[in-house]
């Protein structure tokens, strides 16, 4: 089996800076690499956390909390106004502009509606836009450009707009 020891290079650096311990590559001829590390890394700064579960989701699965509190105001805001969150639809690479150069699709504080393009997931070299569910305003973006981020991962949050919120 022939492997190109510069993609594994860059996998496992990008396991290394998101702290993973374990990869699956599936090449397009069929072939699935699997990587994993022996001895786990240290955890990443909380600053980099990209699916922190809100504390209502960890007591219904009856775990205890692993996260800390990341601040009371962030809290406080959850706990007077419904967020809809954003989620990963896949595991893949975090992109907030549509190239390098360009502009973030959206920003905290950004009015966003219905349909209107949120970010994109590379997954397996196809780039895959993520839209908007609801009109409303981006109250969180947990992810940083280039995060990877697995399935399910809450990527943003959306405040709804007051006749969303009612209509729910």
């Amino acid at each position: 089996m022939n492997i190109d020891s510069s993609k594994l290079n860059e996998v496992a650096a990008l396991m290394e800076n998101h702290g993973l311990t374990r990869v699956r590559l599936s090449e397009e001829d069929g072939r699935v690499i699997e990587l994993e590390r022996m001895t786990p890394s240290a955890p990443a700064p909380a600053t980099t956390i990209v699916t922190p579960l809100p504390l209502a989701e960890t007591a219904a699965a009856g775990a205890a909390p692993t996260q800390p509190n990341l601040g009371a105001e962030a809290s406080r805001s959850e706990d007077v106004t419904p967020t809809v969150p954003v989620t990963a639809p896949m595991v893949g690479v975090f992109y907030a502009a549509p190239s390098p150069d360009a502009e973030p699709f959206v920003a905290l504080g950004a009015h966003v509606r219905r349909g209107d393009t949120l970010c994109i997931i590379e997954a397996m070299k196809l780039m895959n836009e993520v839209v908007a569910e609801t009109d409303g305003t981006i109250v969180a973006i947990d992810a940083a450009d280039g995060d990877l981020v697995e399935f399910g991962a809450r990527i943003m949050a959306i405040e709804p707009d007051a006749k969303e919120a009612g209509e729910a």
